[in-house]
């Protein structure tokens, strides 16, 4: 915590005051056995600096939660926001309870299931990513009230506090967020609000422009006094309808009024020594890892050459992706078997149909013919073993590219993780079918995939952004953590991906060798290589022989890991 200063810290002065209070009582933190540190690791400095406040300011890892979460939503607008959602993995170390916070988007109640399409029944380019029709009822928001009310220690007013203080003095641009807007500017500046607010004179800002942003502040400030109706209701409620219907979207006071966090029970298994604890539906990560697990219990990576892991690792993707499309969608609305799809039989059946020396082409495997890229990802951990894994959305960069005036809300655009038309691939070339398709109320199928893996010895905490590869980049962490490499590989190993459709091998720049690539393909795969890396896994490692607390940034981004030493 040496360089605390130089970070969120010093740019308001009643902070130091909160500082001072952090230090005296961080001494009183942390019951023996437990860690000996205190971790949080984020996609930005400024956010991992957060949730480090609130732990030495007495808070656990769900206030960390909080302040990351509201922090990023200042600092990485291309990732996540309060105009967006994702889910929250939560361990409390007193009782073992888990549970997972969903506040996924979820569709208003004017959506219908042609809503993006022409009047010749086609998908119209662009309608579900752009402007604000693209975009869900946020429950961001409603998430931090819930964690705040039913998990932490501090009050919204200490937890927010620091991005409150973000988006009021602003925060140093950096490549990232320059490259994102680059990526996203048409629709930025077709938002009046949003070019004011994220770009410099219609441009992408310079590096080290600091884009301040009074508005958001000021929705930052009523939910830190009002909580989750500080958003939903008030004033904040009726600017965010008025804008979005201004603009052509179909929002309602009551698909704001009625919005509501669900606590849902994780996905669970057992893999050996190890229990894997991760997202439950709406996000399909869970119930994939699972599959894909139970798939390497029948067919195991033992004695395999690299070139013959990879091959048994894509075919496992492949069909674990093909249930997502074939099964997959809001629990609440449609009827999934969720039970068969976790079923060890299952697995097994579908890994005896892998044949270790030639590809399966994916529309041999049937799936009826019928997310975001950057997203963002943190870990914490606390000195009483609390623990957080978080994976949340706006889905594109920069969401749906429209701020809500008044607001400083920018929307999502995750309505194009439904299926506007079964058998349409969205904009990360998903498949979708009837399960997923856009029904009021319902909430989207997700890939965000926050992550326990727990050991007598060990316990692990990892995710990553990434849109449909977050489930495949998990699987390879989740391998090395199993392996027992440290962390640091975890989050910088190279990356292969195969979703179903398209039927192709995704392999990040220098991630195989020639030879094993030459050996891929004459097993049959079609291999894409891939321009530029992806990824930005945040991951935390607590060795429970010894007590030490390792944690890690992925290399690809700019985010930031501490660990804390605690004394005890």
């Amino acid at each position: 915590m040496a360089d605390i200063g130089r970070g969120i810290f010093c740019l308001k002065a009643p902070l130091w005051s909160l500082f001072i209070f952090c230090l005296l009582v961080s001494s009183l933190v942390g019951a023996a056995g437990g860690p000996r540190g205190e971790a949080v690791a984020s996609a930005h400095p400024l956010a991992t600096e957060a949730g480090l406040m609130m732990l030495q300011a007495g808070g656990n890892a769900f206030d960390a939660a909080v302040a990351v979460s509201a922090a990023l939503a200042v600092v990485e607008p291309y990732g996540s926001g309060l105009g967006g959602g994702g889910f929250w993995l939560l361990h409390r170390a007193r009782d073992g309870h888990q549970v997972m916070i969903d506040g996924r988007e979820r569709a208003p109640f004017a959506a219908h299931p042609d809503m993006y399409l022409d009047e010749k029944g086609e998908v119209v380019a662009g309608a579900s990513i752009d402007g604000p029709l693209a975009a869900g009822i946020p429950g961001t928001p409603a998430a931090l009230a819930h964690i705040a009310e039913h998990y932490g220690r501090l009050p919204l007013s200490v937890s927010l506090r620091p991005a409150i203080i973000l988006a009021a003095d602003g925060f140093p641009v950096d490549r990232v967020y320059r490259r994102m807007a680059g990526l996203r500017l048409s629709p930025l500046r077709d938002s009046e609000e949003a070019a004011a607010q994220f770009l410099l004179d219609g441009a992408v800002p310079p590096h080290r422009h600091r884009p301040r942003q009074p508005a958001l502040a000021e929705t930052l400030h009523r939910i830190a006094r009002n909580g989750a109706r500080g958003f939903y209701a008030g004033e904040i409620a009726e600017r965010l309808v008025t804008a979005v219907r201004a603009g052509g979207g179909i929002w309602s006071s009551r698909d704001l009024r009625d919005y509501r966090v669900l606590e849902r029970a994780p996905v669970a298994t057992r893999f050996g020594e190890y229990r894997l604890v991760s997202a439950n539906l709406p996000s399909s990560g869970g119930i994939l890892l699972v599959q894909m697990l139970n798939m390497l219990m029948a067919r195991p990576l033992d004695g395999l050459d690299e070139a013959g892991r990879v091959h048994l690792l894509v075919e496992i993707m492949r069909r674990a992706y093909a249930d997502r499309a074939r099964y997959l969608g809001d629990a609440d609305h449609v009827s999934v078997p969720v039970a068969r799809l976790l079923n060890r039989g299952y697995a097994q059946r579908l890994a005896r149909q892998i044949d270790p020396g030639r590809a399966t082409p994916s529309p041999v495997l049937s799936a009826p013919p019928a997310e975001g890229r950057d997203t963002t990802h943190f870990s914490v951990l606390d000195a009483a073993g609390n623990r957080v894994a978080a994976t949340l959305s706006v889905n594109y960069p920069f969401g749906s590219g429209f701020v809500a005036a008044g607001t400083g809300v920018l929307l999502n655009d995750e309505m194009d993780d439904f299926s506007a038309k079964p058998g349409s691939a969205n904009a990360y070339g998903l498949i979708g079918n009837h399960a997923n398709a856009i029904a009021p109320g319902k909430r989207m199928l997700s890939s965000m995939s926050p992550t326990f893996l727990e050991s007598p010895d060990r316990v692990a905490i990892l995710g990553t952004p990434g849109g449909s590869r977050i489930i495949s980049m998990v699987l390879l962490g989740l391998l090395d953590a199993i392996d027992g490499r440290p962390v640091a590989d975890w989050v910088a190993r190279g990356r292969f991906h195969h979703q179903y459709m398209p039927d192709r091998v995704e392999v990040e720049p220098a991630a195989l060798g020639d030879e094993v690539l030459g050996a891929l393909r004459q097993k049959g795969h079609r291999i894409r290589q891939l321009d530029e890396p992806y990824g930005n896994m945040q991951a935390i490692s607590w060795d429970r022989v010894s007590g030490e607390v390792t944690a890690a940034s992925d290399p690809r981004g700019i985010g930031r890991s501490v660990v804390v030493p605690v004394s005890r």
